[in-house]
């Protein structure tokens, strides 16, 4: 579940920089308040721990697929 949350926050994190970068857009920003505001700043975050959280899914690919073998 914590792996579909992170790659989901992952999603709108892109999402939010294709708009920022295709239009000059920030969603979260206009959305909450400003870069300076206390949600917005806790999304930027929980976007960035998303990423981080992501990375381990490069490694546990490989054990997810060796487990299905074995059963």
């Amino acid at each position: 579940m914590l792996d579909r949350i992170a790659l989901f926050l992952l999603l709108l994190s892109g999402l939010n920089w294709g708009l920022v970068g295709l239009f000059r857009f920030d969603a979260i920003s206009w959305a909450f308040g400003g870069n300076t505001a206390v949600f917005s700043r806790v999304l930027y975050t929980l976007f960035a721990l998303s990423a981080i959280w992501c990375v381990s899914l490069f490694f546990r690919r490989n054990e997810i697929i060796e487990r299905d073998r074995l059963e």
